[in-house]
């Protein structure tokens, strides 16, 4: 049976681009890609780059006052939200056009259209034309979602915070994952009063209790008034403000309320259950470690799957399917001890596993110290960074390293390589410091802080 195409590619976020482009320039298959909205998917255009540019946007208040420290006779100015946008959105629209380029130059056949599935081998553009195609795969991302509570639709997500006309006084960003811990340091650092609600007993669940306890007091050191154990009941207008009732009996008003409160597949309404492709409790797409679905012409890769949300990680998925599929290499997903930043402000690199998982798993030991770093310990400021290992007592290899500093997520790149291979405590001792810097104490831990 002949198709349109080898393979029809739904979605033009970094994951699907990558599959798109590299099955087509590599292996010469006839590709097309579908996007209904942007080229360069959450992360580019509402996501990783954008947050990125307003975390550098937002430290630059801190770098002045500690340059005057330093003996810099400069006066900090105010920031211009609508000059930053604009170089912002400028920057968003060539980072777009890379992508579009990128697929063109490949032989990548575009749609700008929603597609969904017909039939195993079949999709259907939103203007009503059919394309065949051998082998589909979805890389259709995920999305913020909002509580079902009354007022929520009042509030805004992570998506609406770059397209702002202004910033606001005082915001309220309820949630304490990552992406709310984050726009608190970049918005707090912007000159926005920031309040932050979350219902948790300690922000950033799954990460290392002792690394998440120490951000949490950063922040609430630099003034960003974090409120545990609280959430939202209800929200509604009050002239050009939002009165907020919260579970701790407190009635308040902010300028904006943000939800950063999870993010939901957008597999909806995208045919699947015509075809039996199963969904999992969050709406995600079910799949095996090569990315197939239950349907064997149908893969999915990235946040629709729900198997570990971040980027290079959608990438690398795309990168497994074009082998296992048209490079006749048949390669499974690695999702093992993958490194990763949080942009929070102070930042966090980790990779491997936390104490407390470590421990449920074996006898370990714990190597940590914290300290305050030279450059803004000059300044006068209080900044606490951590630095900590978790090894095994058995084998002596490195489970977890995590670090909270500032460049944290240079620095775990790096270390990530290391512990990838399998690197022993030893190993890290026997490898000489580079002095000064912070990240020397990672080679210089000679005692056990504990073991557990």
């Amino acid at each position: 049976m002949s198709f349109d195409y080898d393979l029809f590619v739904i979605g033009g976020g970094s994951g699907g681009v990558r599959a798109a482009r590299v099955a087509a320039g590599d292996t010469g298959a006839k590709v097309a890609l579908a996007e209904e909205d942007r080229y360069g998917g959450t992360c580019v255009i509402r996501g990783c780059v954008p947050k990125k540019l307003m975390v550098f946007a937002s430290e630059y208040g801190d770098m002045v006052e500690d340059a005057r420290s330093y003996g810099w006779d400069i006066t900090p100015g105010d920031f211009d939200w609508t000059a930053f946008r604009g170089k912002l959105e400028a920057e968003l629209d060539r980072l777009e056009g890379v992508y579009r380029r990128l697929l063109a130059n490949s032989g990548v056949e575009t749609f700008d259209q929603r597609a969904r599935l017909v039939d195993a081998h079949t999709v259907e553009l939103a203007d009503g034309t059919r394309k065949s195609a051998k082998h589909i795969l979805i890389a259709t991302g995920g999305r913020p979602v909002k509580p079902d509570l009354p007022g929520a639709e009042l509030g805004i997500t992570s998506n609406d915070i770059f397209h702002l006309d202004k910033l606001p006084e005082s915001i309220l960003i309820i949630g304490g994952g990552y992406i709310a811990c984050e726009f608190a340091g970049i918005l707090h650092g912007l000159g926005v009063k920031v309040t932050q609600y979350y219902r948790g007993a300690q922000i950033l669940r799954g990460f290392d209790d002792e690394a998440r306890g120490l951000i949490c007091e950063e922040m609430c050191q630099k003034g960003i008034d974090v409120h545990l154990g609280t959430n939202i009941l209800e929200m509604t207008r009050e002239g050009d403000q939002f009165r907020v009732k919260a579970t701790n009996g407190t009635e308040r008003l902010f300028d904006q309320v943000m939800f950063a409160t999870g993010r939901a597949p957008n597999a909806d309404d995208m045919g699947l259950e015509g075809l039996g492709i199963e969904r999992g409790r969050k709406g995600q797409i079910v799949v095996d470690d090569y990315s197939q679905t239950g349907v064997p012409s149908v893969y999915a890769i990235g946040d629709v799957t729900d198997r570990v949300n971040l980027t290079p990680v959608a990438i690398r998925e795309g990168m497994a399917f074009v082998e296992t599929v048209f490079k006749g290499n048949p390669t499974p997903v690695d999702h093992d001890l993958i490194p990763t930043a949080i942009f929070t402000q102070p930042e966090m690199g980790t990779v491997g596993l936390s104490e407390e998982d470590a421990a449920e798993q074996e006898p370990i030991e714990v190597y940590a110290t914290s300290f305050k770093p030279m450059q803004q310990s000059f300044a006068g400021r209080a900044d606490r960074v951590l630095m900590k290992l978790v090894v095994s007592q058995k084998t002596r290899k490195i489970l977890g390293c995590h670090i909270v500093a500032p460049g944290a997520g240079e620095m775990i790149q790096l270390a990530g390589i290391a512990v990838k291979m399998g690197a022993t405590k030893e190993d890290f001792d026997r490898t000489v410091a580079v002095h000064p810097t912070m990240s020397e104490e990672i080679v210089t831990m000679k005692t056990p802080t504990r073991t557990a």
